[in-house]
C-alpha cells in the first residue's frame, strides 16, 4: 500500500494517523479529508477521495510509542505499553474505477510489564527492543476447524520456565540514585527462547467469522544485554537502537517479477558501539557482529549495505545476507557445481563520509536520505570529550538544554554509487594484492561477487537498467575468484573449480589466464591442479589444440604426475601429441608402474600407428590382468560426447584382434560400476556399427559372459531374458551370427550355472529333428540349456518364447521345458504322446520324482494304454514306451492298486508278466 503513518503529538496527547493518497498534495491539491479507521463511506463522498489526500485517525486506548509497517503486505504494528496493536491493511472496493486504502485493527499482543522502545514488523515476524533487551517472535497459523473460530478470540501463550539472570527488571524497581542493579546478558535461539521472562497473551479484535485466522505465538530469540562498563563507572547511554527487519525474497524472472515470493529473513539491532545481524528465516543463528569506531546514533540494514551515523560520520559496512539467502535458495552451492563466499566472512567497511550532527538515516532505493543537526556549541564541546559517569543526577544535568540556542537542520539526499561501479573500483582496489598472494585479495573479491549477487537477487532485477552489466559483473567476479583460487596457496583451494564453472569459461580460456607462454620452471597450485583434473575428467564437449593439450600435459608431468595416464583419456586431449605422451609416461612408468600406463601406452601406440609397441605394451600383463587394469580408466574404451557413448580406437582394435578382452573388460566394468547395463548395450552397437535394434554378436558374448559373474538378482533375470529373446530371434528367423560366439554350449554349462545340462529326452527328441536344425544347432542348445537350468523366470520367458511354439521338434522341447518348470507335468505329457512319444518315458524317468510319481499310473499308464488300442501294432515306439512303464508302475503299486490300472480288454498274456512282477516283489518285501 502507499500511505504514509505518522505518531504525532499535540496539546500533550498523542495520535496515531495514517495519510492515504498523499501524493496529491505534491501535485498541486490542497484537499484534505479525515476519517475513522474502518468508517465506511457513501459512494457520493467517496469519488472526491480520487483526488484528495485522507487522513486516516486510528485511536488507542493507549498512547503509540512506536510503530512499523511490514513491506511483504503493509500491515501496521503499534507499539504501546505493555501491549501490541496490529492492524491489517485493507483493500476496499468502492466501485469499478476506485479502490481506497484503510485498516482493521485485527489482533493485541499483550506483553507484561514492557514498554518498548522499538518494534519491527515483517511477514507475521515481530522484533521487539526496551532498552537492553530484544525479542523476536512469530505468529503462526493454526489449523482449526469452523466450530472452534470462537475459541480464537482470545488465546494466551503459553509461559515457560523463567531464565535465572537475577531479579527481573520488570517487577523490581529500584529508585535508588547512586546504585544500579545489571542482570547478567543472555542469548536465547530458537526452542530456547521460550525461557524468557516476557508472557504474551494474544486477543483477537476481528469478528468471528470462517475465515478469521487463529494465531500462536513461536518464540525465535531473546537476547539481554548489560550496560558497557569502564573503569571510571557506567555509561548511562547503553542503550539499543535501529531494530529493522529485512526481507530477501527469490530471485525475480520476467515471469515471476510480479510475484515476490518470500525466501530469508533478517533482524539487525545495534548498541552505540557495536550492531548485530541475525537471520531469522530458516534457522535461527548470528552472522555478523559490526564493531564502530565511535558511538553510533542509528544504523539502516539493506540487502547489500549497514549504513551507519554516528556524531560525526556515516559508515558503510558490508553484509552477509545474499550468502544466506544464496543457500536457502539453492541447494547445490557449496559443491562442485556453484559457490558462494561464506557467511563466516569477515565483514568489511566500505566508505566513511563526515557530516555535522547526524541525527537520523532511511533507505530508499540507491538513496540514503540523511537528517544532520548543527549546533554550534555540539561542534565546541565534541573538541573536548569527557567521561560522564551514570547516575542519577548526571541524567538530570543531560536533560537540560538552552532553549536560546536553535540547532540548524539540515535534510541530505544521498545518491549510493551503483552497484556495477562500485564493483569496478573493489576489483581495481583488489589488483593491489594481486602479487601478495594473501587473502586480502579474496576476501576483497568475495565481497564484490556478494555485492552484485545481492542486485541480482533483487525483486526489480529484471526490470533493471544495468541487468546485462551485472550480469556480466557476476561471470567476471567467479572468474576473478577462480584465478584467486588456482594461483594462491589457500585451504579453500577446491572453489576453484565451482566459480570458474560459474563463469562460463572453456578450459582453453582459463589456460590462457593463468599459464605463461614457454615458462618451463612456472609452478602450480593445488587449486589449478584441482581444476584441471576436474574438468578433464568430465565429459566435457571441449577439445583442446594440440598446443593447450602439450602445455596440459607438462602441467601435469610436473605437478602431479600419477595424474597422466587418466588426463591422456580426457576427450579434451584428443589432439594431444602421443609421441610427447610416450615420451612422458615412461619417465612416469620408471617410478610409478601400473596396468592402468600400460595400457594408456598402448593407447598412445595405436594413435601413432605403432603396432609393435602396442603388442609389447600388451603382452607386458596376462588377459585377465589387463581386463581388470580398464576399471582404473574406463575412458580407454568409451567416451561421451554429447551425451553419446562413443568407442575409443582402442575399443574398435580390440573388437578385431582381442574380442575377449574387450568383453572381459566390459564386464569387469559392469561389476564395478563403471557402466550400466544399457550403456554397454549401446557401446557394442555403437563399436559394430549396428542400428538401434539389431543385437551384434559381440553383446551377446557380453551377456553371456556377465552370466557367469553376475550376482544381482534384478540384472541376472533382464540379462537372461535379453539372451533368450536373442536366441529365439535369430532360431525363428534362420539368422545366423555375423561373428564366431566366443563361448559353446559346453563352455558356457561348463563356467556357468545359469547353463544347465541339457535333459536326455530333450536330447532324445533333437537326435530326430529336422537337418536344418542343425544350422542353428548353437543357438538351440543354449537356450534349452538355459531353460534346463533353475535360474531363469519361466513366467516372464513365455512370451519372449512365443514365436518358437510351432517350431518343429524344437518348439516341442521348448513347450514341454516350460510346462514342466511350471509343474503342468500332464500337460508335457500330452504333448510329447502327440509329438514325440518315444521320449516320454524318458522324460517320466527324469522328472516325475518324489511328488510327481503319481503322474505315472495316474496319466502316463492310462495315455498310452488308450493310444496303444486305437494304433494297435501299428506303433512299436507306444508298445515298447508302455512296457517300461508297466516294470516302473509295478515296482510302485500294491497288487491290487495295480490291478485295477489295467484294461479290462487287454491281452492277458501281455500284462500277466508285471502282475507277476508285482506279487513276486510283494513276496520279497
Amino acid at each position: 500500500g502507499d500511505y504514509l503513518v505518522t505518531i504525532e503529538e499535540k496539546s500533550k496527547a498523542t495520535f496515531l494517523r495514517a495519510y492515504m493518497n498523499w501524493r496529491c498534495m505534491s501535485a498541486g491539491s490542497s484537499r484534505v479529508c479525515v476519517r475513522m479507521v474502518g468508517h465506511k463511506m457513501e459512494e457520493s463522498y467517496s469519488e472526491t477521495l480520487k483526488e484528495q489526500m485522507s487522513i486516516v485517525e486510528m485511536p488507542l486506548s493507549d498512547p503509540p510509542l512506536c510503530v512499523s509497517c511490514c513491506p511483504v503486505n503493509g500491515d501496521l504494528l503499534v507499539g504501546c505499553k505493555n501491549k501490541l496493536v496490529m492492524f491489517s491493511l485493507k483493500y476496499l472496493v468502492i466501485n469499478q474505477n476506485l479502490t481506497v486504502l484503510d485498516f482493521e485493527r485485527s489482533l493485541i499482543l499483550h506483553v507484561d510489564n514492557l514498554i518498548p522502545a522499538e518494534v519491527a514488523f515483517c511477514a507475521r515476524h515481530i522484533a521487539i527492543t526496551t532498552e537492553l533487551d530484544v525479542l523476536i517472535l512469530k505468529l503462526e497459523l493454526v489449523q482449526q476447524s469452523a466450530d472452534r473460530t470462537k475459541q480464537c478470540a482470545h488465546r494466551a501463550s503459553t509461559l515457560a520456565k523463567p531464565v535465572d539472570g537475577g531479579p527481573s527488571t520488570h517487577t523490581l524497581q529500584l529508585e535508588l540514585d547512586e546504585f544500579i542493579i545489571c542482570q547478567k546478558p543472555v542469548e536465547l535461539l530458537g526452542e530456547e527462547s521460550k525461557l524468557c521472562e516476557i508472557p504474551i497473551t494474544l486477543e483477537s479484535t476481528e469478528l468471528p467469522t470462517e475465515d478469521t485466522k487463529c494465531f500462536q505465538v513461536r518464540y525465535l530469540l531473546f537476547r539481554r544485554f548489560t550496560p558497557d562498563q569502564s573503569p571510571f563507572g557506567f555509561c548511562e547511554e547503553t542503550k539499543l537502537h535501529s531494530v529493522q527487519l529485512l526481507p530477501v525474497y527469490q530471485t525475480a524472472h520476467e515471469e515471476t517479477e510480479n510475484k515476490r515470493e518470500l525466501l530469508s529473513l533478517f533482524c539487525f539491532f545495534s548498541l552505540p558501539h557495536v550492531g548485530y545481524l541475525y537471520s531469522v528465516g530458516k534457522l535461527v543463528e548470528l552472522i555478523s557482529t559490526y564493531q564502530y569506531s565511535e558511538k553510533s546514533e542509528q544504523a539502516v540494514l539493506t540487502p547489500q549495505f549497514l549504513h551507519v551515523i554516528t556524531s560525526e560520520n556515516l559508515q558503510c559496512f558490508t553484509v552477509r545476507c545474499s550468502a544466506v539467502a544464496a543457500r536457502d535458495e539453492d541447494p547445490y552451492i557449496d559443491t562442485t557445481v556453484k559457490a558462494c563466499p561464506p557467511v563466516a566472512l569477515d565483514v568489511c567497511t566500505l566508505r566513511m563520509q563526515l557530516f555535522i550532527g547526524p541525527k537520523a538515516i532511511c533507505h530508499f532505493k540507491n538513496h540514503i536520505i540523511l537528517l544532520t543537526k548543527a549546533d554550534t556549541e555540539d561542534i565546541t564541546e565534541r573538541r573536548k570529550p569527557t567521561r560522564r559517569m551514570l547516575s542519577r543526577k548526571a541524567d538530570s544535568i543531560k536533560s537540560r538544554t538552552n532553549s536560546e540556542s536553535e540547532p540548524g537542520w539540515n535534510l541530505y539526499v544521498i545518491n549510493t554509487v551503483s552497484t556495477v561501479q562500485l564493483y569496478r573500483e573493489m576489483v581495481d582496489y583488489s589488483r593491489t594484492y594481486k602479487n601478495v598472494k594473501t587473502e586480502s585479495c579474496i576476501h576483497l573479491l568475495s565481497e564484490a561477487h556478494l555485492l552484485v549477487r545481492a542486485a541480482i537477487m533483487d525483486p526489480h532485477f529484471p526490470k533493471s537498467d544495468e541487468q546485462e552489466e551485472l550480469l556480466r559483473a557476476f561471470r567476471e567476479s567467479c572468474a576473478f575468484l577462480g584465478d584467486c583460487y588456482s594461483r594462491f596457496d589457500t585451504k579453500d583451494y577446491h572453489l576453484a573449480l565451482p566459480y570458474y564453472r560459474m563463469s562460463g569459461l572453456s578450459m582453453t580460456e582459463v589456460l590462457k589466464r593463468l599459464v605463461s607462454d614457454g615458462d618451463e620452471m612456472q609452478t602450480y597450485e593445488r587449486g589449478f591442479i584441482f581444476y584441471l583434473t576436474h574438468s578433464l575428467n568430465e565429459d566435457l564437449n571441449e577439445e583442446l589444440s594440440k598446443e593447450s593439450a602439450n602445455k596440459v600435459l607438462q602441467i601435469f608431468y610436473l605437478a602431479d604426475p600419477v595424474q597422466l595416464p587418466h588426463i591422456l583419456c580426457s576427450p579434451c586431449m584428443r589432439n594431444v601429441c602421443p609421441s610427447t605422451a610416450v615420451n612422458y609416461l615412461q619417465k612416469v612408468e620408471k617410478i610409478m608402474p601400473s596396468v592402468v600406463l600400460t595400457l594408456t601406452k598402448a593407447f598412445m601406440a595405436l594413435k601413432m600407428g605403432d603396432l609393435t609397441m602396442y603388442e609389447h605394451e600388451m603382452d607386458s600383463y596376462k588377459e585377465t590382468i589387463l581386463a581388470c587394469g580398464f576399471i582404473g580408466q574406463p575412458k580407454l574404451l568409451r567416451q561421451h560426447k554429447e551425451g553419446m557413448v562413443m568407442p575409443t580406437e582402442f575399443a574398435v582394435h580390440l573388437k578385431e584382434m582381442q574380442p575377449g578382452l574387450l568383453v572381459a573388460a566390459t564386464v569387469a566394468l559392469h561389476e564395478n560400476s563403471k557402466i550400466e547395463l544399457e550403456e554397454a548395450d549401446t557401446f557394442f552397437k555403437m563399436l559394430c556399427s549396428n542400428s538401434e535394434n539389431a543385437i551384434p554378436q559381440l553383446l551377446v558374448d557380453f551377456w553371456e559372459a556377465l552370466l557367469v559373474v553376475c550376482s544381482q538378482e534384478e540384472i541376472l533375470q533382464e540379462v537372461l531374458l535379453r539372451v533368450t529373446s536373442q536366441y529365439v530371434w535369430r532360431i525363428s528367423k534362420k539368422q545366423l551370427p555375423e561373428t564366431k560366439p566366443l563361448k559353446t554350449t559346453e563352455d558356457l554349462i561348463n563356467s556357468c550355472n545359469h547353463f544347465g545340462l541339457i535333459f536326455p529326452w530333450v536330447t532324445s527328441i533333437m537326435s530326430v529333428g529336422s537337418p536344418s536344425d542343425k544350422d542353428y544347432h548353437d543357438d538351440i542348445s543354449k537356450l534349452q540349456s538355459l531353460l534346463c537350468s533353475q535360474s531363469i523366470n519361466i513366467a516372464s520367458a513365455l512370451p519372449v518364447l512365443e514365436p518358437l511354439a510351432e517350431a518343429g521338434n524344437v518348439g516341442v522341447t521348448i513347450r514341454v521345458l516350460c510346462n514342466t518348470r511350471l509343474g503342468k507335468h500332464e500337460e508335457a505329457i500330452d504333448q510329447l504322446l502327440k509329438r514325440c512319444p518315444g521320449a516320454a518315458v524318458l522324460y517320466a524317468q527324469h522328472e516325475l520324482k518324489d511328488d510327481s510319481r503319481a503322474v505315472w499310473w495316474n496319466k502316463l499308464l492310462p495315455e498310452l494304454c488308450n493310444r496303444t488300442r486305437l494304433t494297435g501294432n501299428d506303433c512299436p515306439v507306444l508298445i515298447s514306451s508302455l512296457k517300461e512303464t508297466l516294470s516302473v508302475v509295478a515296482m510302485e503299486l500294491e497288487l491290487r492298486d495295480f490291478l485295477s490300472l489295467l484294461p479290462e480288454d487287454g491281452t492277458a498274456a501281455f500284462f500277466l508278466p508285471y502282475l507277476l512282477q508285482c506279487s513276486q516283489r510283494k513276496l520279497l518285501t
